[in-house]
């Protein structure tokens, strides 16, 4: 007899009746099983809702907690408060997270580090591989009895959401640990960012879960996204860029290297040729990279060598080679300290100078200066050991990069001249003035350059000249020695003393700005002449040099009356002559320099530190380039860093407060280029700038000047309206740059992006910079 299909299985014999039963019942009860797995990991709320949908809703659940820290709560820096100008920026009111209230969702939106096309895709595949996983285990499960079935659903059912979340997150924290340079450091407490909006502040919460797993993506309004995207996050087209095409090559300042203006002046006897030229449209295009290129040198390494290609000029080298300056070792150009006049070290030198007059008290009563005609600025890089900030300057000119060997070795110093027009710093600002052989003629045509410096020089200020006519015998030095003390007499300069230094075998003539006017007025010929009193001494953009003194002041409540506190008390403390007048931002301006500093204490410590995903060690030059009161430099103090703290000219004068704190700056106009090289810095930081400059300037020509300033991976962090700062960010994108960071709450937004490597292919030529 035929036998049946069911036959004896493991000694046991089966019924089709049974067998029938078993199967239709483990067949429900899988089905049971997958319905409840599912269900464990997208709650649906609609039947209809889609693979994508369930993925984002997951996305959603994974970093609620996450973008919760982000929401702001109540604090305000500068209520009603109105810029100098009578601008008020915006007063708008600032939603508020009270107790039991949350903000609504379309609101804000925030994307940090990467872009969240790339991470939604990362975590769909991640979701898919345990979906794919389960389904596995299923399979698996139908060649088992019922029982095993029933053990095997149960480890799945345990599988909870918050287990496939842990698992994603260990994945992904893993791989931003390799990233060090994309990690945003955690704080398990949460830390407030003040976020102003010219009129009030936002305090704006940017620290991670404690062990920073969290994903780079946007925070998505769960009614309206999807119909509705935030300008902040849309990829707009309509910007090309192309490569300057430039006699200058990778060394390209168009304020600089306008020759076709040069070639129309009338004559070069003041150095007219060294000074600012712009050209009448500011150039959109980039400048390309040197051959070579590669990540600067990191200080304090910086200060004694710097990549060869990264400056590849040797002509300073085989000139003053033999003087200490710079030398060519290997991939490397070298520093080894020295300068003409000391060619045993700027530290000795440094020190030379100090022991000749203690009075100088370097980095406690002199704190900010200015070196004329600092060659690779070795003075400067040294004195940072000093605790005193120096603002090096030189002209472009046959002493090939010398202000480029400077910046790339992380010391500050600018492009400048001593030819026709007024230094763009305003008066009575440096604590004292240094010129090592600078070879300034500064005796002729009545003083005129020497009367520059007395401008700049605060009251009871010093002069150190350690050039030869101070210490040489020959006829053209005795000259100049005999023209310079009856000059400096007449401008009623204190000598001091003249300091001698075997080791180098030079000296040093010390004089001093005096305190009052009773010199003078004692003079038997006004010569040089006082100026008129209608001679504004803080106006200095563009303004000629004019061969005159202006009074010393001595009303207790005027600027430069007495000495500011010392270093590092002045940087905390507001000037004395803040009295009753209105500051910035509209408050008692002693009132306004206070809470401006606490604004950006916060600023910097619970956010730029922390949540930027900036690492500071390799950051060295950073530019703030709408400084007002210089409490973002201020509230960057403990690190390796100085900050140039540029006032734009059409923004209140607060330049001379800057420097009363013991910071430094200059005045500048960004609808021109910067006088620096290309490269020159690390980090640039705008706060309300790009809105500003949009009514007069070329936005994309100012982003060209950025991409110009700022070295290859270096940081732009904007603080600005939305309108702005979704500009801002397109023109990045554009330029290929990373988006490391997007805020936005109402109409307020930040944005920090990293500049690449990235270059165009094609050229355009600049006929003006075709010498």
């Amino acid at each position: 007899m035929a036998q049946g299909k069911y036959s004896r299985v493991d000694g046991r014999k089966s019924s089709s009746y049974c067998s029938t039963v078993s199967i239709v019942v483990f067949v429900v009860f899988c089905l049971v099983g997958i319905w409840t797995f599912m269900s464990s990991i997208v709650p649906v709320q609609n039947s209809d809702l889609t693979s994508e949908e369930a993925v984002r809703q997951v996305k959603q659940m994974v970093t609620e907690k996450d973008l919760r820290q982000f929401k702001d709560i109540s604090g305000g820096l500068l209520e009603d408060s109105t810029n100098g100008d009578g601008n008020t920026r915006n007063d708008q009111n600032i939603v508020e997270k009270e107790s039991g209230n949350t903000m609504n969702e379309n609101e804000e939106e925030v994307v940090i580090k990467e872009s969240s096309d790339s991470e939604q895709t990362e975590s769909e595949e991640r979701l898919g591989e345990n979906k794919s996983e389960s389904v596995e285990d299923e399979k698996k499960s139908e060649t088992k009895e019922s029982q095993e079935g029933t053990k095997q659903e149960d480890k799945v059912q345990s599988q909870t959401l918050e287990e496939i979340i842990e698992k994603n997150q260990d994945k992904h924290s893993k791989n931003n640990a390799a990233e060090n340079n994309m990690e945003i450091q955690a704080n398990d407490q949460g830390s407030d960012e003040v976020f102003p909006t010219g009129a009030q502040s936002e305090l704006l919460n940017e620290t991670t879960t404690q062990d920073g797993a969290w994903s780079t993506q946007a925070k998505e309004s769960q009614n309206e996204k999807e119909s509705q995207q935030s300008s902040l996050t849309k990829n707009q087209s309509g910007y090309s860029w192309k490569l300057c095409n430039v006699t200058a090559g990778p060394d390209y300042i168009p304020c600089l290297d306008n020759w076709q203006a040069i070639r129309k002046l009338p004559g070069m006897g003041h150095y007219e040729h060294r000074e600012r030229h712009c050209p009448d449209e500011a150039p959109t295009c980039l400048v390309p990279l040197p051959e070579g290129y590669r990540s600067p040198v990191k200080w304090p390494k910086s200060r004694e060598k710097i990549w060869y290609y990264n400056v590849p000029h040797t002509k300073l080298a085989e000139v003053k080679g033999h003087q200490n300056w710079v030398k060519v070792t290997g991939e490397y150009l070298s520093f080894p300290g020295g300068g003409t006049q000391f060619i045993n070290g700027a530290l000795h030198y440094i020190d030379f100078i100090q022991k000749s007059l203690p009075a100088i008290a370097w980095g406690k009563r002199s704190r900010v200066i200015l070196d004329v005609g600092c060659g690779v600025a070795s003075f400067g890089g040294f004195l940072f050991e000093r605790d005193v900030l120096s603002m090096s300057f030189a002209p472009k000119d046959e002493h090939e990069a010398q202000v480029q060997f400077a910046l790339e070795r992380g010391i500050p110093a600018i492009i400048s001249v001593m030819g026709t027009k007024r230094l763009p710093f305003p008066s009575a600002v440096f604590d004292l003035i240094h010129c090592a052989r600078c070879r300034v003629p500064w005796h002729i045509e009545g003083g005129k350059l020497l009367l520059e410096l007395n401008r700049v020089l605060r009251p009871g200020g010093y002069f150190v000249w350690s050039a030869t006519p101070v210490y040489r015998k020959n006829s053209e030095d005795v000259g100049i020695w005999k023209a310079m003390s009856k000059l400096t007499k007449s401008m009623c300069w204190d000598l001091v003393m003249i300091g001698k230094d075997k080791l180098d075998g030079v000296s040093a003539a010390i004089y001093r700005k005096p305190t009052s006017n009773e010199c003078y007025e004692k003079r038997p010929q006004n010569e040089p002449p006082l100026c008129k009193e209608s001679d504004d001494p803080n106006a200095a953009w563009n303004v000629p040099m004019q061969a005159c003194m202006h009074k010393v002041p001595v009303n207790a409540s005027e600027r430069g009356s007495r000495w500011p506190e010392q270093w590092p008390l002045r940087l905390e403390k507001p000037p004395y002559w803040f009295n009753s007048q209105v500051g910035v931002y509209g408050k008692v301006a002693p009132e306004d320099f206070t809470a401006d500093y606490k604004h950006w204490k916060n600023v910097v410590s619970h956010s730029y530190l922390n949540g930027m995903g900036i690492i500071w060690s390799s950051v060295r030059n950073v530019m703030d380039m709408n400084a007002v009161y210089g409490g973002f430099a201020a509230a960057l103090k403990g690190l390796k860093v100085w900050v140039m703290n540029v006032v734009p000219i059409d923004s209140p004068d607060t330049l001379p407060i800057i420097y009363e704190r013991g910071l430094f700056g200059m005045y500048h106009d960004w609808c021109q280029s910067f006088n620096t090289y290309p490269r020159s810095y690390d980090l640039l930081h705008a706060d309300h700038l790009f809105s500003s400059l949009k009514k007069r300037c070329n936005l994309k020509a100012v982003v060209a000047e950025v991409d110009r300033i700022l070295r290859p991976e270096g940081k732009l962090i904007v603080r600005d309206n939305v309108e702005t700062i979704g500009e801002i960010e397109n023109m990045a994108k554009s330029l290929h740059w990373e988006i490391r960071l997007i805020y936005s709450n109402a109409n307020e937004g930040l944005l920090c992006v990293q500049k690449t490597m990235w270059r165009p292919t094609e050229a355009e030529t600049i006929m003006s910079a075709i010498a």
